[in-house]
This record gives C-alpha cells, structure tokens and sequence, in this order.
C-alpha cells in the first residue's frame, strides 16, 4: 500500500498524476479484496466502482462538492480514501464502520442511504438549497443501472430535468454490453459535446439565430438535428426527453477519460447525466465471473474465491423457496414474484423450474405487489418474496390494491426482524407495527424451518391476503412434524407449572424453550400473528398472574401491544403483562447474537426477568 498509505484524505488524492491514479486503484482494490475476505462485505459492487471514486475525488472538492452514493452498498472505496482507511477492517461489525454512507461517520458522506433509487432526489434537493442559499459547489449522484428500474428514479430525474438546476447524475451501468465499435464512436461523440469549444460554439449559434427573423424556430430546428445526431449515435435520448444533457457511454474504468470528462462537465450548467460503463468485481476474478455470489458475502477464500458456508441447517430463505418450488410442479396456478432479489429470497431453483411463471420486476416493490394483485384478480396464486425492509416500500399497494380487495397474495418476508451487519436501514423491525393495523390481512410467524414449510404448504389454499415473516440465517435443526391443521391456534410448547407464561412469536420460540422449561414456565408459540387467537389467550388469562411476549419488532405497535390491546379490553383483571421488544430507536449494525443480548432478546435476557417474577410473585 505505498501509495494508500499516504491517502488520508480526497485532498491526498488530487495531487496525483495518472500513473499515480492507476496504481492507487490497484491497491484499494487488493485492499477490499484483504479486508472483505476476512470479514465478508459487498464484494462485487465496490471493486467496479474505484475507478470512478477515484476520478471523482481528483475532480471534485469534497465535501464542498457532494456526491451521494445510491443504495450505498459500493461507498467502500470512498470511505478508504477519506479518512477512513485504518478503520476499514471494522466494516459491518458491531462498533465499527458502516457499510453503507453515514453522515455521523464524516463530513465526506451526505446522505444516510442503504435502500435504492433515492440518489437523485436527494441530490437535487441539496443543489436546489445550494443555489437558494448561495453556496457554492456541486452536487454528483451515481446511480447504478439497477437503481434505474425503481421509478423513484425517474420521479428525481423529471423534477430535475423541469427544474433546470445544476445536478450530475452518474449512470453507473454494469449490466449492458455494448460492441466496441458503437461504444467508442459514441463515446469520441460526447468527448466533444462535452468539450469547452463545443459547448461556447453552441451558445454562439443559437445568439446569432436568436438575432435573425423567426429565430426561435431555426433554434428549436438546430436543436432537433443535435438530438437527431445524439439518439444516432449515443443511447441517451431517453434522458435528453428529460432535459439532461447526455454524455456517454464512457468506459467506467478508464481513469484518464472519466477525469477529463468530470472536468469538462462541472464547468457546465443545468442537469446532466454521464453514462458509464463499469464491470461488477472488477480486478479480482472471482467477483468478476460471479457477481451475484460477490453481491454481499460473508468470509471467503482469497486466492480460490470460495464463500465460507455456515451450519448444516438449511437457511429460512432456502426453505421457503425450495418448498414453493415443489409446491408449484403441483399447482400451475402458482407463480413467484421477486425485486431484482432472485438469489437473495431463495427464488433461483424456482426460476430454474417454473421459468414461464417466475417474475423479477427490477428495483420496483411497489409494481410488483400491484402486479401481483392483477394476477390474483385473473385466478393466479401470486407469491411475493421481499426482504421485509423493502416491504415498507409498497406499503400502500398492500393495503389499497391487495387488502381493500381481500386477494389471495402470500407476502414471503425474508430477513424479518434483526439482520445484522447491514445495521439500520436493513433490519426488518417495523413489519409486525405495520401489517397488523392492516383490515383483512393475517400474518403468520414460523418457530423454525419445518414450520415455514408447513406455513408454505398451507398457504395456496388460504382464502385472502396472508404475511409468512421469518428470520435471516439457518434454522435450528428441526425435523419433520405432523402437518398442522390450523395455523389459527397458538400452540403450546411447553407446560409449565409457573404462575407465568411466555408467548413468543417465530424464533424468538426457539431462544425461549430451554429458559422456559428450566424455570417450569409455560411457552406458548403465537404462529399467528394476526388475528389472535383469542381463546387461548383467554385461558391464559384466567390461569396466570404474568404474561411475557417476545418479538423481534419494535414496541410500539406490535404484538405485545396487541396483547395489551386486548387484556385492557377484559370484565376481569388481567395478568400483568411484560412485553419484551425493541427500543424505539434505530437498531445499529453487528452481528445478530451480539445485538440481540445487548437489546435484551435473548435466554439470558429472558431468564433474568422471569427469575425477577417469580422472586416477587
């Protein structure tokens, strides 16, 4: 690291010459490739974009000039060169760097971000307070070509292109391939309109056709070849429609050309979109020939490349794809639905089978839960499978366009409760708070993976909106049962002989079954959320003093709020009841064991405070 090692800031960066440039590139990515191996990471995102960091910072001034990262999950780069790059070993762990931009964290990151698609709409917003306020400086969004397929996207890109404000929009696109001899006309073609001489020829023009009689109509003529000329050789007519001006495609890593690029366009005014070119892992092979396996890792094998595999147990995702897998090649009714999360929510073996009834909609929840209801509404049986912090996004599609119409949608919510390294913005704590307000929709929560397979199994004939909520990681080793009846009833787990009962929701069941059968307190697995079972409750009511819920959600709004709900709402006295959820705060980044004891959701946690209820009862 001869040359990393004297970078302790973007400043470093800008007295660089070429060679330079290009070699700190090297060491940054062997850097991420030493770091992440040990630790795990996005892999495949942030080696494609060093170039691109690195042009930006020799171009830019940060953080007068702001560049906001979108999603955020490829800022590795960024962080090492601004200050961060003795910390970086601490990426993702409790206590340490974020993997995603955070402002608490350095006055180089501007925007908290970690879900898609809301880079442009931010940066447009800090470079219209820029120019009602007077400050000087740039605004540079980089979006990837992902990011793109969310029309929050295109809702940013409209604004900006009517409000006519300074913004670069960075379009860094690893996805499309495009022939050598397009690409590189395309890109001498806007090496040139994006030129000092091009730009002052321009506005010279339109002043002396301004000048002549009807000479708004020979600008406005003028200005139709340009774009003609533009959509013949550039693809970005799509974004000139928007009043951007387009630059690319350019090759995302070729150092020398971005900065020459970067320079010319920051002397530039109004909304301007560069396309780049960028390779997904580029600069280690692995990454590079197996992006999605690279998208977020744990630990791997350096020099082969090969992911540490964790227990034996098969993960709740694997379980739940694999069961509608099976489920399908008996019902053709069945189709699943995924937001550019394929490998991510299990659903590849089930593109693999059912190719003609599986639907990746792109960065896109809100269609494809409105999606999913036009198919429901035509006799199919809809399975939508979304991690439960991108659930939040389609809010309002679940409620107005599936639930006011009471069809028969199954929302597969992976990673529900605490995920752990991602931290804030992708721990799915809200979901129980959110869904259980919701008229006509039930929500089940599995104690383990043989239980979500019977919940899946189940679920094609359930008449209605149904929400099956299940953890990230394996699952603890259950066999086989019985299949279950009716998921409606709570089941009990234990049968104590304690003045106290414990009712737990999904695998907050298995952290409470040895506590519980130590101390001889009854546990009670609430598999439905909601409706609740109100007759089991009611016994437990009437034979105990203490009542303990457990949750990985938050407190306000979730299932011990039901429960009091209801206990308030009894002739008799209840029990005294004592909710065990999470703070109402924003639940940082770490490993889960480490935060589920540190947030008081775990046995230990648990026998504490049943130890306490029983000493004073």
């Amino acid at each position: 690291m001869k040359i990393l090692a004297e970078i302790n800031g973007p400043e470093d960066i800008q007295r660089l010459n070429s060679a330079e440039l290009k070699q700190l590139a090297t060491e940054v990515r062997n850097y991420i490739v030493d770091v992440t191996s040990q630790v795990g990471g996005h892999v495949a995102s942030n080696l494609g974009v060093v170039d691109l960091t690195l042009a930006l910072h020799k171009v830019f001034t940060s953080p007068q000039d702001k560049i906001i990262w979108d999603v955020g999950h490829q800022c590795y780069p960024h962080k090492i060169v601004t200050g961060r790059r003795d910390a970086f070993p601490t990426i993702r762990q409790f206590g340490g760097l974020s993997g995603f931009p955070k402002r608490h964290e350095s006055v180089h990151d501007h925007l908290d971000s970690g879900h898609s698609s809301t880079s442009i709409s931010a940066a447009l917003g800090m470079s219209v307070a820029n120019h009602l306020q007077g400050i000087p400086g740039k605004v540079i969004a980089v979006i990837g070509d992902g990011s793109m397929s969310a029309g929050m996207a295109f809702e940013g890109l409209n604004n900006a292109g009517h409000l006519d404000r300074d913004l670069i929009v960075i379009l860094n696109d690893n996805e499309m391939s495009i022939s050598e001899n397009v690409g590189a006309l395309s890109s001498y073609f806007s090496k040139i309109i994006s030129g000092k001489t091009y730009n002052r020829m321009r506005r010279d023009i339109e002043i002396i056709l301004g000048n002549l009689p009807r000479g708004e109509r020979l600008i406005k003529a003028a200005r139709k070849v340009e774009e003609g000329i533009k959509g013949f050789l550039t693809p970005g007519i799509l974004f000139e429609e928007l009043n951007f001006k387009y630059y690319g495609p350019v090759d995302g890593h070729d150092i020398d050309t971005m900065v020459e690029f970067l320079n010319n366009l920051k002397t530039l005014d109004g909304p301007i979109l560069l396309h780049l070119i960028t390779r997904k892992g580029k600069g280690y092979a692995p990454a590079e020939n197996n992006p999605s396996a690279f998208h977020g890792c744990g630990p791997y094998n350096r020099e082969t490349g090969e992911i540490m595999k964790s227990s034996g147990t098969p993960s709740y995702t694997a379980v739940a794809g694999d069961t509608l897998t099976e489920m399908a090649q008996h019902d053709g009714r069945i189709a699943a639905i995924t937001a550019a999360m394929p490998d991510g929510t299990g659903l590849n073996p089930f593109r693999e089978a059912h190719p003609s009834r599986f639907f990746d909609v792109g960065i896109a929840e809100q269609h494809a839960v409105t999606f999913a209801a036009g198919l429901a509404l035509s006799g199919i049986r809809p399975y939508v499978f979304l991690y439960s912090t991108f659930l939040q996004r389609a809010y309002d599609q679940l409620l107005h366009d599936v639930c006011i119409q009471n069809l028969p949608v199954v929302f597969c919510i992976d990673r529900a409760g605490i995920v752990g390294n991602d931290g804030e913005t992708h721990n799915g704590t809200f979901d129980i708070s959110f869904l259980r307000s919701v008229p006509n929709l039930t929500l089940w929560s599995p104690r383990d993976e043989e239980e979500l397979r019977q919940m899946m199994l189940a679920s094609v004939e359930w008449n209605g909106p149904l929400a099956i909520r299940y953890p990230r990681g394996n699952g603890v080793g259950a066999k086989e049962r019985p299949m279950v009846s009716d998921f409606s009833k709570w089941e009990i787990v234990v049968e104590g002989y304690q003045s106290v009962a414990v009712i737990a929701t999904g695998h907050m069941v298995p952290i409470a079954e040895a506590v519980c059968d130590k101390l001889g307190v009854t546990l009670i697995s609430a598999r439905c959320v909601k409706p609740l079972d109100v007759t089991t409750l009611e016994n437990l009511c009437g034979a105990h003093a203490h009542l303990v819920s457990m949750e990985e959600n938050v407190l306000a709004g979730g299932f011990g709020s039901s429960l009091a709900e209801y206990i308030t709402t009894r002739s008799e006295v209840g029990p005294r009841l004592h909710i065990m959820a999470l703070p109402d705060r924003f639940i940082e980044h770490g490993d889960q064991p480490t935060l589920r004891a540190r947030l008081g959701l775990d046995g230990a946690s648990l026998t504490t405070l049943l130890q306490r209820i029983l000493h004073e009862s």
